[in-house]
Order: C-alpha cells, then structure tokens, then sequence
C-alpha cells in the first residue's frame, strides 16, 4: 500500500488528479433549483435532452489530449466510470421526488472536496446531481484500499425536498426583480437555498492550507457553510465566508478567487469581494491580490449547462495549477496567459473550449488527489472574527 491522497491547497505539485468525462451526458429537466435554456440546440426551458455526438465527440478528444499533457508531465489521472444510469438516460427518484434527467459527470470538482488525506463527499443542492456519486465510488474505493491513511467521509446527504429551495426563486429573478433588489439579495446573502438542511457545494472551496475560503452562493447556504467551520474547527483549519460584489447568481468561487502560489492571488475584477476583510487579510499577510485579466473567448455551444450563447465567461480564470510556478489555462484565453506569464508563471495552453459547456473548465473538470506537501499556515495573522 502507498499514500495516494493528500492536498492542502491549490498550488503544490500536482501528483495525481481526478478527471470526469463528458461521455453519456445531458441537459437535465428542470428542478425547483435550477433549469437549462438552449434555444439554439432546441432545449427551452422546461425540456430536456442529450448532448448532440458531435459536441461529445469534439470534448471527448480534448480531454484526451488534456491527460496527455497531465501525463507527460508526470501527473497520474484517474477517470471515472460513466454510471449506466447516465448512459440510458434513466430517470432517478428517492422517496421524496422524481427527476427525469441527471448531470454530466465531467465537472468532479464540485462535489468533492480533498483536505490534506480525507475527502469529502459534499451535500450537493441539485437533485440531477444527487446519485453522482455512484460515477466515482470506484475510484474512491481503490484509494481505499491503496492508502491506509486515507479518510474517506461524506457529509449528510440532503433529502432536497420542496423545503430546501425558496419557491419561485428563479421565476421572481428573472420576471419581478429589478437589478437594485438583486443586488439587495447578493448583500442579505438570500439566495435560492433554505436553511432547511445544510448544503454545500465543494467547488465552493478553495484552499489555502490553514485557511480554506467559501463562497456564499446558491449552491451554499449559511448551514453548509457551518457544517464545514465545524468540520474543520476539529482540525485546526480556519473556514471564511466569502461574497463577491455583483455576482447576483454566484456559483462556484473558483471563476472568483484563483492562488497561484504562497503570496499570490488573482480575484475577479468584475466580481470584486464585498468584505473588506478580504483585501485586509491578504495584506497584513503579505499577500498580492492582481485583478485577473478580460476574458477572451466567446462560446457558441448549441447545447450547454455552462456559459451563455455568445458571450465571454470568467470562467477564463478556471486553471489548474501544476505547481507554484506552472498553471494549465484554456488555449484561447491569451489576456490571461499574458497577465501570468508577467508574473513569472510557466503558462500551459490546453484546448478546452469544448469541454467548458458539459459544465467547467480545467479546475472544474478535475479533482486534486495528491500534491506534494504540508500543512502551513500562510495567513498566521488572522482578523478577529472574519
């Protein structure tokens, strides 16, 4: 047996990742928390369907060339195996609800969550993504059973009933409110999410060894964020709730705050953080925070579950660190390969841009197993309270 999990941050040397697959994927039916529009691949609101061939073949070839280049590098990758369920296109229910459809398996970062030798198994908030799990449990078993000292846990799942979700959230957001009272929910921290259940969503969550910040989100409600400082309390971890300003649909914090090694930090400009504590915190620890560079590229994915139809996307900001000088970021995002290439980091270019719209670029797609490394604390000077 050999350790093969551990990760304490985002930056180490990446050893051994998880990658999902974009295989058997489709645009879930509506749920009380979510729905797809894509008029332009004949998928309104209300409908459901599978991803076209073309786009999945056309994704499918990316991802194989991006284990390449992980591979070439030295990077193990584990991929998943596509439950039947994805394949057939099977309903799925628990005693509380029916959903028609199911997620693509691709985006494995937003469920799980590595903190040193455990891994988490969120409580996701969306019902096409409640069986998930059943992609990668064999992955997570052969950990298992290779590493004596890996901590295998998963947090209460949610039963995701009517209650968990605020009725007609998404309705009165895009009908009723004006962008002054959206505004005004981003402020209140009143999303679509209940306090009925903790939930949370791991992509929610970027490390920083003893600290770990988590966003607040539709994908996290304040209960989930107490189930992670209670978690992580036992094991001197600091856990900070985090907002961002203008993000009146904010989904996963790594289209927000991206490290790129110990002292460096890109945030969104356009999404800045709302709590001055932030900026303070980072300072008083020495610390850059640079503003990540425009994004570049315009997507024109028929069918997607991520970006909209021709616009460009801070998911521009989604890399994936390959250590503390070398960062993987989508081939046509050149503003930020520029921005990192001046702050003196080896630039990886990947053609992703077809594997973005099944949900997430190269963060988002995989999942950190091993980096070599310790815990440290990079913010031994901490604000009180924050």
């Amino acid at each position: 047996m050999s350790k093969c999990v551990n990760v304490w941050n985002e930056w180490d040397p990446l050893k051994r990742t998880i990658l999902g697959r974009v295989e058997c994927s489709s645009v879930p039916a509506p749920d009380p928390e979510w729905w797809h529009d894509c008029p332009q691949g004949g998928i309104t609101h209300g409908s459901q369907a599978r991803f076209p061939e073309d786009q999945v073949a056309a994704a499918k070839q990316q991802q194989d060339r991006f284990v390449a280049i992980l591979e070439k590098r030295g990077v193990i990758v584990d991929r998943p195996d596509v439950h039947p369920a994805l394949c057939d296109g099977r309903a799925t229910a628990t005693p509380d609800w029916t959903q028609l459809g199911q997620y693509p398996a691709a985006p494995c970062r937003d469920l799980y969550l590595t903190v040193g030798n455990e891994l988490i198994e969120a409580p996701g908030s969306r019902r096409s993504r409640w069986y998930e799990y059943l992609n990668y449990r064999p992955v997570f078993e052969r950990y298992f059973k290779e590493d004596p000292d890996f901590h295998w846990v998963s947090a209460p799942k949610p039963r995701l009933t009517d209650e968990s979700f605020v009725k007609n959230y998404y309705y009165d957001f895009h009908n009723k409110w004006t962008d002054e009272e959206k505004q005004q929910h981003v402020l209140d921290w009143n999303y679509r999410l209940t306090e009925k259940e903790p939930v949370w969503d791991a992509a929610d969550c970027i490390r920083f060894g003893k600290d770990i910040f988590v966003q607040a989100s539709v994908l996290t409600n304040r209960s989930g964020m107490d189930w992670l400082k209670r978690h992580f309390a036992a094991r001197g971890i600091r856990v900070h709730a985090v907002q961002f300003k203008n993000d009146v649909d904010p989904w996963h914090i790594d289209v927000n705050l991206v490290p790129l090694r110990p002292g460096l930090c890109t945030y969104n400009p356009a999404k800045p953080p709302i709590q001055d504590e932030v900026f303070q915190l980072f300072k008083m620890n020495d610390w850059e925070l640079v503003p990540a560079a425009e994004p570049q590229h315009v997507f024109k994915a028929p069918v997607r579950v991520f970006t909209e139809w021709g616009q460009k996307s801070w998911i521009s900001m989604n890399t994936l660190s390959l250590g503390p000088n070398t960062v993987c970021v989508e081939e046509n995002e050149t503003a930020q390969q520029e921005l990192l290439d001046k702050l003196g980091i080896e630039v990886v270019p990947v053609p992703y841009a077809d594997v973005i719209p099944f949900g997430g670029s190269l963060h988002c797609t995989t999942q950190d197993v091993y980096r070599e490394g310790t815990l440290e604390d990079y913010f031994p000077k901490q604000i009180p309270g924050f």
